[in-house]
């Protein structure tokens, strides 16, 4: 077998977006489609900054491109993958992420969300109390949705 501890962490984005109730937007992943939900996240493409990525990433898999930059977070989070995800997830190049990871405002009309998108990676979405953030995430990221669910609401969202 071999030592997943020796791979790299993926270098990643994450969004915690925000609609005007400063509720937050969660997908029903397509290939977990249990009663786990996630914020928007992925990889940064070559030449491409965190803020750029986070942008794309969003539109990628939710159709948004109205939104606002509330805050950068500072430092990163990081996960690892559980045991039984190693060597599937990512071709197997990397043991979990580290992301950087940005609370942004949704200034359109939920109209403008759209997951059927060219590579769909949500089957549903909805808007979920910040409260709620680590009681609906896959056991591996408990962690990094309490620590967002904390610096939420350190923000002054009025």
């Amino acid at each position: 077998m071999k030592n997943y501890k020796e791979l790299p962490l993926r270098i990643g984005v994450g969004i915690v977006l925000l609609n005007n109730e400063n509720k937050v937007f969660v997908g029903k992943r397509i290939d977990n489609p249990k009663k786990f939900w996630q914020m928007p996240q992925g990889g940064i493409d070559k030449n491409e900054n965190f803020l750029q990525a986070a942008k794309r990433e969003l539109e990628e898999e939710t159709g948004i491109k109205s939104v606002k930059l509330i805050k950068e977070l500072e430092g990163w989070l990081i996960y690892n993958l559980p045991t039984n995800l190693l060597g599937k997830i990512w071709k197997g190049k990397y043991r979990g992420q580290k992301q950087k990871w940005f609370v942004m405002k949704f200034l359109g009309e939920n109209d403008e969300i759209n997951i059927k998108t060219k590579n769909p990676e949500f089957l549903d979405w909805k808007w979920t109390e910040i409260s709620n953030l680590p009681n609906i995430a896959v056991n591996f990221k408990v962690n990094i949705y309490k620590k967002l669910k904390s610096e939420i609401n350190s923000l002054n969202l009025n």
